[in-house]
């Protein structure tokens, strides 16, 4: 027999039960980010392979070991996206959306891939919604990002289950002199290093303070810190983050091993983490990238942002029972109708019902079916109310209205009162 159709190995369908918790989400945040003045722009999921080259570098993880990487028909070197910054600065260049030092804010939502080990809340194919915002160099725009996440956890009742903490990595001439100094300190206890530490150490020596391994933990102890090679322009900005943090009443802690995995980040770097999700903490990260414009072909621009991982937000908010329960319910009102004329009818009143309620979810019974089949479909619906009509409520223009969900009775509505009674039941009840 041939092998049954599947998914990609950590390429998840996400099913119809599972959606409305994802479209509860997604319309939070857009909703936030519509009252902070982000606008949303959209790129394609496959881009140049050379873009994530130049803008993440050549030596990172990403773009050694996970990029999905091919040749399309033309022999162009074509990847799927792993992360959503460079396409957006890619597209702002293309389009000269930061001509003559405009800012902009902006921001995005898709699916990016990575070939990894997939694991609990950690996929080949994840989606992010991120933000980046150009040409606004304050710290008062890396305090905006923090602030809005801060007022997002709010919205979504997590705060207490996420942790801010904050480091700087300063300016790339400060981060070259702190480079110096950890390769110095680290070679003298290579012997001590893990393996892929001392891989890193000559490739990319910032990422050893990332590791998970505890005997290289032991050896950072006492490694030189970043906060005594900072410039003094990266400090001030730092200085100015932390207050703006303060008198917004954000609590955070400096993480000085805090580097973040992508090579174009500068002074201001942050990441949301929980302790609710096991290994993956991580749920939102970023950070400010002054030198990425440039160093992809555009004129100096400063840049800042982060990026959201939905399934771990969406995994947090379930392992929390934060999933407010009127989201699981897709359906207000099922109808019912019995014979073809009560059919024709139910069709005609239903959709003059929408047009004065639009907000309302009513559902019209499909597939004709008895009084008890139907009854049975209204009930797994979810609905609060059914709708009841036959030839008896036909032949007095009125429709049987039944709670499914608590107590009432069932009572008779006229056709022309019943966008009125379940505007009073449903809409406003």
């Amino acid at each position: 027999m041939s092998k049954s159709l599947q998914a990609i190995r950590g390429m998840n369908d996400i099913l119809p039960e599972q959606t409305p918790l994802w479209r509860y989400f997604e319309s939070t945040v857009a909703r936030l980010l519509d009252n902070y003045g982000y606008k949303q722009i959209r790129m394609p999921i496959v881009e140049f392979t050379e873009l994530f080259k130049r803008s993440i570098g050549e030596v990172t993880d990403i773009v050694e070991k996970e990029m999905y990487t091919f040749e399309d028909r033309n022999g162009d070197s074509l990847t799927l996206r792993p992360e959503g910054t460079a396409a957006c600065v890619r597209a702002v260049l293309e389009h000269g959306l930061t001509g003559a030092g405009q800012p902009q804010k902006l921001w995005y939502i898709g699916p990016m891939f990575r070939h990894e080990r997939p694991q609990k809340g950690r996929y080949r194919q994840f989606h992010q919604i991120g933000l980046e915002v150009f040409n606004i160099d304050g710290p008062d725009i890396d305090a905006e990002l923090i602030v809005l996440t801060w007022r997002l956890w709010g919205l979504l009742g997590i705060r207490d289950a996420v942790k801010l903490e904050l480091n700087s990595l300063g300016t790339s001439e400060s981060r070259g002199r702190y480079k110096v100094a950890l390769v110095e300190y680290l070679s003298a206890h290579l012997d001590k290093l893990d393996e892929d530490s001392q891989r890193r150490l000559k490739t990319n020596p910032l990422r050893v303070l990332d590791t998970k391994n505890a005997d290289t933990q032991a050896v950072l102890v006492d490694a030189p810190k970043m906060a005594d090679y900072l410039d003094d322009e990266s400090r001030i900005h730092f200085e100015g983050l932390k207050a703006r943090l303060d008198a917004a009443g954000i609590p955070f802690v400096i993480n000085t091993k805090l580097v973040r995995g992508l090579d174009y980040y500068s002074k201001t770097v942050f990441e949301w983490v929980t302790d609710k999700l096991g290994a993956q903490g991580t749920v939102c990260a970023g950070g400010r990238y002054d030198g990425l414009v440039e160093q992809m072909g555009g004129k100096p621009t400063t840049g800042v942002g982060f990026a959201m991982g939905i399934e771990r937000l969406i995994l947090l908010l379930e392992t929390l029972e934060k999933v407010p329960e009127e989201i699981s319910r897709q359906v207000d009102v099922y109808l019912c109708a019995f014979g073809e004329a009560a059919e024709l009818a139910a069709l005609a009143l239903s959709e003059k019902v929408r047009d004065q309620l639009p907000n309302l979810r009513l559902q019209v019974n499909a597939g004709a079916g008895s009084f008890k089949s139907q009854f049975k479909k209204a009930d797994k619906s979810g609905a609060l109310y059914a709708l009841i009509l036959g030839d008896d409520e036909l032949a007095q223009q009125v429709i049987g209205f039944k709670p499914l969900r608590g107590q009432g009775e069932q009572q008779n509505i006229a056709f022309d009162a019943l966008a009125a009674h379940l505007a009073t039941c449903v809409v406003q009840g």
